[in-house]
């Protein structure tokens, strides 16, 4: 990892949004890199900042109402957050590329496919008609989408589902970018679909050594495609470390809920999922201590009055829980709780 080109990172980042009742604390002192031709998933449940955090590193959060209160955003040694909207658009879909959550709504219904595919070109003079085409039908075809040619000239409404986020995933590499930023690109998708666009961003990673971050909250998503994987909850980053580590050695109990809410290949058919409950923290007044407090079975009257503090359980593993302190009970949170359909929780 140490090796590798470290192309992001984002230091203490605090986003919030003015709105008609308050200022809401949506990403609240979040610190991450990402490295050269690495995957890294961020999961958590809605409203936990995720798709915020990473429309903040292209800047596509509305400004206003939003605004960084704190925080740097470093993208190949680049300041994003002083960039004029001039140097936003030039990094934008070339450097960058981006795969919004539903294509249904982000294709425009009135443009030809191609002439989507090659918008990040408009402000190229040195690529003729010709070349912008030919580049076009190049990563239609490395995406997957048959028969180019045709497709190329069609609109949105004449694809199926799978085929127009192929089309959202290939104009997001048309340009050869450093990164792109999958938000939950296959929640529309049948699971055929989605096994068929996971296995594609992993190919294409190895071909073209991307670097990707995949949002998402479907931990099944994240043990296929990602090296490693930061979990989320309250605008805050809760834990973080590689997939294995995070799935194997878990450290919080957010984490561990998460864990235990879906069902895996071992699970029984009569066994109940755990959910987490109660509900997510208000951003508009979010708790002084641990944002996962007042759902926490393991909440001690430390995690409710002050903020944990980041405790480093490898060289990748961390996490921020008031559990990990050498004064804390001991609790294995990698056990996973079962409970069968008639028993009492």
């Amino acid at each position: 990892m140490a090796e590798r080109e470290k192309i992001l990172e984002l230091k203490n980042v605090v986003y919030s949004f003015h709105t008609y009742g308050g200022i809401v604390k949506a990403v609240r002192d979040v610190s991450f890199d990402l490295y050269q031709g690495e995957i890294l998933g961020i999961v958590g449940e809605s409203g936990c900042g995720k798709s915020v955090t990473a429309q903040c590193i292209m800047r596509l959060n509305p400004e206003p109402p939003g605004f960084f209160s704190s925080g740097e955003i470093f993208f190949k040694g680049q300041d994003i957050c002083k960039m004029t909207h001039e140097q936003l658009m030039q990094i934008r879909g070339t450097e960058i590329g981006f795969i919004f959550q539903d294509p249904m709504t982000s294709l425009n219904p009135t443009m030809r496919v191609g002439d989507q595919i090659e918008e990040v070109f408009i402000h190229d003079k040195s690529m003729t008609k010709a070349m912008k085409k030919e580049r076009a039908l190049d990563i239609m075809a490395k995406v997957g989408i048959s028969d180019a040619e045709k497709r190329y000239h069609q609109y949105p409404h004449e694809l199926s589902g799978g085929m127009k986020q192929r089309v959202m995933i290939a104009m997001a590499l048309v340009s050869k970018p450093s990164m792109i930023i999958c938000d939950e690109p296959t929640t529309s998708l049948d699971v055929t679909i989605e096994a068929q666009i996971l296995e594609l961003l992993l190919q294409l990673r190895k071909e073209m050594g991307t670097s990707i971050i995949m949002i998402t909250h479907d931990l099944g998503v994240i043990a296929k495609l990602c090296d490693r994987v930061l979990v989320m909850y309250g605008g805050k980053i809760v834990e973080r470390g590689m997939a294995e580590e995070v799935f194997y050695e878990t450290a919080h109990p957010y984490t561990q809920g998460l864990m235990n809410s879906i069902a895996g290949l071992e699970t029984e058919k009569d066994e109940v999922l755990t959910p987490i409950e109660g509900t997510p923290p208000d951003l508009f007044s979010p708790p002084v201590g641990c944002p996962f407090a007042a759902r926490c079975e393991y909440a001690m009257e430390v995690c409710h009055k002050y903020p944990p503090q980041e405790t480093d359980l490898s060289e990748q593993h961390m996490t921020f829980c008031w559990l990990q302190h050498e004064n804390a009970p001991k609790v294995d949170l990698t056990k996973k709780k079962t409970k069968k359909k008639g028993e009492q929780a």
